[in-house]
């Protein structure tokens, strides 16, 4: 399933083709540059359609568009940048 994304506040949330939430990552920020990633979760409906991956791939992006930096404090968001090497440029260190 596709989702789209969009930033609020302090979260991106993904949202179903019926525009109906199925996740979100919220984050604080330490100055302009660095995001911190402190939660991740995910609908119920939407377990295992890879939502939280692609929340945080779609961060990851956003961080490369605006020269930002993420400190992966949330445990499942820490396991991707784990797992995804090409992520490392954005990770803050």
């Amino acid at each position: 399933m596709d989702f789209t994304f969009k930033e609020e506040e302090s979260r991106f949330a993904a949202y179903d083709h019926d525009n109906q939430e199925a996740g979100e990552a919220t984050f604080s920020r330490a100055g302009d540059n660095i995001l911190i990633i402190d939660h991740t979760s995910v609908k119920d409906d939407y377990r295992g359609q890879g939502v939280a991956a692609k929340l945080v791939s779609h961060i990851v992006e956003k961080a490369r568009e605006n020269n930002q930096k993420i400190m992966p404090l949330c445990p499942f968001a820490k396991g991707e940048f784990d797992k995804h090497e090409e992520y490392q440029d954005v990770l803050h260190s």
